[in-house]
């Protein structure tokens, strides 16, 4: 990875999963780094970087980030999508490139998007083209990591995984993955206008991830299937129904006709996806159980 400027590269959702690994893989080839980032104090990023308080939702709050900016990574996080134009004019006043982290809900082939996560991206997509910046959008398909949120609390605390749509397929890509395709975009020239749709190298159904991710725990899990309604009832208990139903709709269809799998990360950064069994086992310390308290421990706890 050569570097194409001296100039700070500006990371926005520099503490989450992908944004991290942005952090990472730049430092490794020595670019100047700096991250926005509203609590500055619990970053926990390394020294090397810049931290700059500031808050996406309120774009007065990125001119010092901005300043001597030469490209932005952006992460978008359910903002108002009424201060989007506000935000990109002010980037573009500063920056030339950015690269975008949106998603592969976006149809190209649609005039009017759908599906509401997609609508959000292609109307900040929209945006950023008619910016004049030097634009390249990462469109994952399902994130390995999502496995942690849905599956994370039930493996932590057994070995039963309740879930819709068992033999669902999809090729989950690791976040490293993503990362390394953004840190190519935001340094390298020749990806300008690309919409890189990125996934995993191998298409698994849920059942096989699930077995994947207990080889790597090396504990015994077992899948128990749900239908769509309790589905549903269950997982809105932590994420919004309008989020529910498009998943649902999603691994209905993916039961018999798995999304396709892509090479774009190998043709960006010239090595092949990594497995999810490399993501499960790089994770492997985030399943782990719960230790369980003792009754005494239990009762002296309660008692203070």
């Amino acid at each position: 990875m050569s570097k194409s400027t001296q100039d700070a590269i500006l990371v926005t959702g520099a503490t989450g999963n992908v944004g991290r690994n942005v952090v990472t893989q730049l430092l490794e080839h020595g670019h100047p780094l700096r991250a926005l980032t509203r609590n500055p104090e619990a970053a926990g990023l390394p020294d090397q970087v810049q931290l700059v308080r500031g808050d996406l939702s309120i774009p007065s709050t990125l001119e010092k980030a901005l300043e001597g900016v030469d490209a932005v990574f952006l992460v978008w996080r359910s903002f108002p999508a009424a201060i989007v134009p506000e935000l990109i004019d002010l980037m573009a006043k500063h920056a030339r490139r950015i690269v975008f982290l949106s998603s592969s809900a976006v149809r190209d082939d649609l005039k009017i998007q759908t599906n509401p996560i997609g609508k959000i991206h292609a109307e900040i997509e929209d945006v950023i083209q008619k910016s004049g910046l030097e634009w390249t959008f990462l469109r994952p398909g399902s994130f390995a990591a999502n496995t942690l949120a849905w599956w994370g609390p039930q493996i932590r605390a057994g070995d039963v995984v309740r879930w819709p749509y068992a033999t669902a397929a999809w090729a989950p890509i690791h976040e490293r993955d993503i990362a390394a395709v953004a840190a190519r975009a935001l340094t390298e020239n020749g990806h300008g206008g690309a919409k890189y749709f990125l996934t995993g190298s191998e298409c698994l159904t849920q059942i096989e991830q699930l077995r994947t991710i207990a080889e790597a725990i090396k504990r015994s899990l077992r899948f128990e299937e749900l239908s769509p309604d309790v589905a549903r009832t269950e997982m809105s208990a932590f994420m919004p129904p309008f989020i529910v139903e498009r998943l649902l709709q999603l691994w209905a269809g993916m039961v018999d006709a798995p999304p396709p799998t892509t090479a774009t990360v190998e043709q960006v950064t010239g090595a092949s996806a990594r497995t999810f069994r490399e993501w499960a086992i790089d994770h492997a310390g985030d399943f782990q159980l719960k230790p369980k308290h003792s009754t005494l421990a239990a009762t002296g706890n309660a008692a203070r």
